[in-house]
């Protein structure tokens, strides 16, 4: 075992007398270490009470022979940090998340490990770290939070806070009203309740194997979540002592069934990030076209908030994530010979699954729509690649022409959303918001749901070489590669220009000659960094690569 470096042999005396003055005996070391690696913190509610979790995680690893020992990563709560220069730190803590598991794994040489996590960017660096060291691991997320109720309809963050701003700004709805609203959004712990990034991974985590089913939908406040997090510390030993390591789960057939649930549950773009970060570390080749490919033959057979009107909670009473995976393997979309962190197969593990309800999750042939919820654009705006989910888009934006209006900043965009100076058939360009112009690449949500208050997504669209939160809805396309720092042709788009947006035959134009953009760009300076120094977002800024990548940290 990996252990025994630090705890066998005459010259390891003083390791274990370091390990003695913890409180553990000589017979906790003759067994497996087991990390627990635990996001807890006080910000976010994603993450407020996993150190519950993390309790029952380490009764079932030492219920099952093991001793767990935990440590912490730090965790960003996005909605907090967002619209603000907070929000070019979110993807880059990913890697620092990443990083700092590795230190602690090798530095003390554990023999496995459980990763307890729930928010957007903390979910993926766990699971990146899992796939780089490759020691036997569960992932068990902290659950959907239930959604708020305002005057007797559901609510959530993006509907009671984000999109109400904009409502309130074009004089829809009273400040006494909007305060109603924020207070009614988020009644509980746990990751917000519609399908927004985290719920998305989360969810993803079933299908690609390294987490247990019922992750993805058992909400944060029921018992359920701790009976699985208990499981998940029985289940790392069995994985120790079969010798099952991530790399033999996370393999391609693997992603391609997250990306195929992702497809058919309507996931968030930031999924595509991530999933292309996970396979770097797994030394999995996968691509933007992987996402297209399979976005064609899987259909979106479900519609959870902010594209829909069901939450996570509809999705988990409904039959969870379990119950999408039968529909799909039953129509011969997945691998399901893939093995799983329960030691089966997945389609072992779905086999007795049923849809209890089919209006949350629609039949195959009745989808809500025949594609799945992610395109992968392309054109002179984008040619190596653009993401927009298109289940959250109207249909009558799926296609659209319109002017550019040039911002170099998110402020700058969102001051003029909020000052009523955008016209219906605008396109709004945000560009310098990229992983090395951002720096940090942030995400757009403030201005898209301030789109959607004011009633403007059915007739403006968005690009932006940064990103987008999963509680994003409305012609919001985003990724655009390469960025705008990177000299991409975004860089050179001009105010009034005509943008063409046809998501259907996967193309994103500006009505210019290659000639033209070509002249325009002998012109071009590339800017200044936005930031300087001893900052970490300067350092991050010079090894990242671009989104269609998966904006990961290469070294030089």
């Amino acid at each position: 075992m990996n252990s025994h470096q630090v705890t066998k042999g005459i010259a390891r005396a003083p390791h274990r007398s370091l390990f003695y003055a913890s409180g553990y005996s000589e017979e906790d070391l003759q067994k497996p270490l087991v990390a627990v690696v635990n996001a807890q913190n006080e910000i976010i509610p994603g993450h407020f009470d996993l150190d519950k979790l993390a309790q029952a995680v380490k009764l079932g690893i030492a219920a099952a022979g093991g001793t767990p020992m935990e440590f912490p990563v730090i965790g960003i709560c996005d909605g907090i940090a967002m619209n603000h220069s907070g929000m070019k730190y979110p993807l880059a803590s990913r890697e620092i998340i990443a990083d700092s598991i590795e230190s602690m794994i090798v530095g003390h040489k554990f023999d496995a490990m459980v990763l307890i996590g729930n928010c957007d960017k903390i979910v993926p660096g766990m699971l990146m770290a899992a796939a780089r060291l490759n020691i036997p691991a569960v992932y068990v997320g902290g659950g959907p939070m239930l959604p708020g109720s305002y005057r007797g309809e559901k609510t959530d963050l993006i509907k009671g806070g984000f999109e109400a701003v904009g409502a309130c700004a074009q004089g829809k709805i009273s400040e006494e009203t909007l305060h109603e609203m924020e207070m009614k959004a988020c009644p509980t712990c746990g990751s917000c309740a519609g399908l927004f990034t985290a719920n998305t991974m989360n969810c993803l985590v079933e299908a690609l194997g390294i987490g247990l089913p019922g992750n993805g939908t058992i909400p944060a406040p029921y018992g359920q979540r701790l009976a699985l997090a208990k499981k998940a510390g029985q289940q790392v030993m069995e994985l120790v002592k079969k010798d099952i390591k991530p790399r033999d789960i996370m393999t391609l057939k693997a992603f391609q069934n997250a990306i195929t649930l992702d497809m058919a549950i309507g996931g968030s773009t930031n999924t595509v990030l991530h999933l292309l970060a996970i396979a770097y570390e797994a030394e999995v080749e996968l691509s933007l076209e992987t996402f297209d490919e399979i976005s064609a033959k899987v259909p979106n057979i479900t519609k959870l908030s902010p594209g829909g009107s069901h939450y996570l909670i509809d999705l988990y009473e409904a039959g969870g994530i379990s119950a999408v995976l039968k529909q799909l393997d039953d129509a011969g979309l997945l691998a399901g010979d893939e093995m799983t962190v329960t030691g089966k197969t997945l389609s072992e593990n779905i086999a007795t699954a049923e849809v209890f309800d089919a209006t949350v999750i629609h039949p195959m042939d009745r989808p809500y729509m025949k594609e799945g919820g992610i395109a992968i654009l392309r054109g002179n705006i984008a040619p190596d690649g653009a993401v927009v989910k298109q289940s959250a888009v109207v249909p009558e934006m799926l296609v659209h022409e319109g002017p550019a209006r040039i911002f170099e900043t998110e402020e700058d965009a969102f001051e003029a959303i909020m000052g009523g100076k955008i016209n219906k058939g605008d396109v709004i360009v945000i560009r310098y918001e990229g992983p090395k112009g951002g720096p940090g690449m942030r995400e757009m949500l403030s201005p898209t749901a301030a789109l959607g208050g004011m009633g403007l997504d059915r007739d403006v669209a968005l690009i932006t070489d940064g990103r987008f939160s999963g509680g994003t809805r409305g012609a919001a396309i985003g990724h655009v590669s390469p960025e705008a720092a990177e000299k991409g042709p975004i860089a050179v788009i001009q105010e009034g220009d005509i943008i063409q947006i046809d998501m259907p035959a996967r193309k994103l134009n500006v009505k210019l000659s290659d000639d033209e953009i070509e002249q325009r760009f002998k012109n071009w300076e590339k800017p200044a960094p936005k930031v300087g120094g001893r900052s970490y977002l300067a350092r991050y800024a010079c090894l990242v690569t671009s989104a269609s990548t998966g904006a990961v940290v290469k070294p030089m």
